[in-house]
This record gives structure tokens, sequence and C-alpha cells, in this order.
């Protein structure tokens, strides 16, 4: 994206809010209960068409769907591939499990999605591919109506995969993720001869040291990542760097986020990945300052930021100006025409739960808009 306009250009991490009817068909899917899959088709196309309207009517340069057909984004899979079945625990973050107070406040409180968390209990492979080709089908026909000219689909990492969904079958940890790496190649590849962008949401490079791999080092956490920055590489094989983007992220929650792992730690295995743009966390209190760590950490040439300028897990919309100071502050260490706006991450991670009202959603997309145009000025 960048580079392509003397402008700073605008997207978002993907997930947007979904309207009840299309929560109502997704948890019908996928608690296996009786659905129309004629009517489902039919909600999720029509919710498609009209959340891409909305991004195109605030001018977002770069738009999804939403994720509209998928029930979060990390265990949708198990309706594309083999292997996953059952129910599992949610690893509870650190930082919540030490004040379990608080924590079952926010449950009670409905800050926690209900849905199935499959487990590994069989070999990995492809299934039906059928309703990643609908999504596909769906998001270039509403984009196409709304005149928007780039587009992009998110898919889950394999190393996110495994941090959500436990592992009973494969002898080794290595093994699981040389699996769905294998498996997940197949949806990376179709997405992006589509024509659209492929974005790989990757919050176990940063969430998952205070989630599934509390208990470890951090150096055993950091070996770790580098296998799923490995396998995720693996998967990608087919698919040009250019048309890869990646999200990381401690994750989207209203917590105190006193484990998150230093930035500086983890960046550096970050930046291996075979994507061209890369996703981050720049607007929650916890990491607004990290824009300082790309003064040390060398990004490289080929590779963009697409800083969060907006904060995901807030209802407080920002000022255009705080949003053109952010983005400023990382085009002065990166240069203005490596930098796209972005947002910290997903408006709408799980069906039917997020922290920001819906409509202040779009308010804060608005903001993203008119705070790059104000650091456009500045900058170009």
């Amino acid at each position: 994206m960048a580079g392509r306009t003397a402008r700073i250009l605008t997207t978002h991490v993907g997930s947007l809010p979904r309207p009840q009817e299309v929560v109502d068909v997704l948890f019908a899917q996928d608690r296996d209960e009786a659905y129309d899959p004629a009517r489902f088709d039919r909600v999720i196309r029509a919710a498609v068409e009209d959340v891409v309207r909305k991004q195109a009517g605030i001018g977002i340069d770069a738009a999804s769907d939403g994720e509209m057909s998928k029930i979060s984004y990390a265990t949708y899979i198990r309706h594309r591939l083999t292997g996953f079945d059952g129910d599992s625990a949610r690893p509870t973050p650190q930082d919540l499990d030490e004040y379990p107070e608080y924590r079952d406040r926010l449950v009670k409180a409905g800050h926690s999605a209900t849905y199935r968390r499959p487990v590994c209990k069989g070999p990995i492979a492809v299934r039906d591919l059928s309703g990643l080709e609908r999504d596909i089908a769906n998001l270039k026909s509403a984009l196409a109506a709304a005149k928007v000219g780039v587009g992009f689909m998110n898919a889950a990492s394999p190393g996110t995969i495994a941090v959500f969904q436990p592992n009973e079958y494969y002898r080794t940890y290595e093994d699981y993720l040389a699996a769905l790496a294998e498996a997940m190649r197949t949806e990376y590849e179709l997405i992006a001869r589509s024509g659209l962008d492929l974005q790989l949401d990757c919050p176990d490079l940063a969430m998952g040291r205070h989630s599934r791999f509390k208990n470890l080092t951090d150096a055993e956490f950091l070996r770790n990542a580098e296998l799923q920055v490995e396998a995720l590489n693996h998967a990608l094989a087919g698919v040009p760097a250019e048309r890869v983007r990646l999200h990381v992220c401690w994750g989207n929650y209203e917590g105190s986020h006193v484990h998150d792992m230093d930035c500086r730690k983890i960046f550096p295995i970050v930046i291996k990945a075979k994507a061209r743009a890369l996703l981050i966390e720049g607007a929650n209190p916890r990491h607004e300052h990290e824009w300082q760590a790309w003064e040390s950490i060398r990004l490289p040439e080929d590779k963009i930021l697409v800083p969060g300028v907006i904060g995901s897990n807030t209802n407080y919309v920002e000022h255009p100006e705080v949003v053109a100071q952010r983005i400023e502050r990382y085009a002065r260490v990166v240069g203005p025409e490596r930098v796209v706006a972005g947002t910290d991450c997903g408006f709408g991670t799980f069906a039917g739960f997020g922290a920001v009202f819906p409509p202040f959603c779009w308010m804060k997309l608005e903001s993203l808009v008119e705070g790059a145009r104000l650091a456009s000025g500045r900058l170009f």
C-alpha cells in the first residue's frame, strides 16, 4: 500500500462489529444446530456488502469483509480443516489470573466470548474450502460495488491456530505446526490468487507469551516464536511477500497488560516473516511508546509499518489531532512513505463480542481517516 500516493493511507486490522442477524447464524453453525445454508449465505453476503460500503463511505483505503462469516479469527478453521473436535478451556491471560475478582467481573459483564474452542484430535488436512470461496466472492463483489481498490482477507497463522486449539494428536509441537502450515498453505494461496491481499493474524507471537506459554521462560517462548514464524514462512512459500500483511498484538482485552513482553524482544523475530506490511499496536497506553523501538530495530527495506493509531478496546473516540501525532512519530523514524495508519486490533474479534460500542467503531474510523489527512498535509 505505502509509497503509491503522496499521503498517508488508511486501513484497519480486519474484524468489524457484526449485526445480530449475523451473530445468530454464526452461532447456529458453530454449535452444529439446524440452520438454512441458503439463508446463512444471504445474511453474510448482505452484511459484507453493507460493511464494505461503510468503509468506502468513510474513506478507508484498504477494506475487509469485517470477518462477517467467522465465529472468531482463530477457531473458524474447524469448519475448513479435518482433525478438530470437541471443546477446551481458553487459557486466561496471566495479568487477569493474578486478579481473579477482576477477571470474573469481566466474564460476568460479558467481556468473554462463548464459542467452541476445538482440540486437535486427529490428522489435519483440508476438508472444505467452499466457505472461503464464498468469502472471496462476497468481498470482491462488495469492493467492486463500492469502488474500493484494495481489499484484504484475514486468515489465522499456524501459530495462532496452535495457541487457541490444543494438540492431543501430534507427537511434538513442531509436528503440529508443520501439519497446520501445510494445511493452511491452500487457504493463503487461494486468497492471494484471487487478487485480495492476505492478512495473517499472529497474536501467538506476542499474546501467546502471557496466555498459552505463560509457564515458559522468555527464552523458551522466543524459541517457539521462531518455530511459528518458520512454519508461517513455509506456508507462504507460494505467496508473494508484497501481497501479505501480518498483525501481531498482545491481546485485545481490557486488562493491566503488565506481563506484555517487551516488543524489542519480539519484533526482531516478527520481521523475519514473509510479509510486506506489519500491523502493530501503537495507540493503547501499554504500547503507545513503542514507536521508539524502531530507532534501534532496523525495519527491512522491503517492509512497511501499519501502527495502530486508534484503540480497539476503549470507547473514547480519538481526536484526529492525536491520530495525526501518532502517525507523525512513526513517520519520523521509518519515513512517511513506509507508514500506513491502522488500528490496534479488530473491533469484532469474536462474533457478538466487542468492547467498543458499534456506532463508536465507525466514529473511530472516521477519526482515523481525518487524522491521516492532517498528518499527510505535514509530511508530504
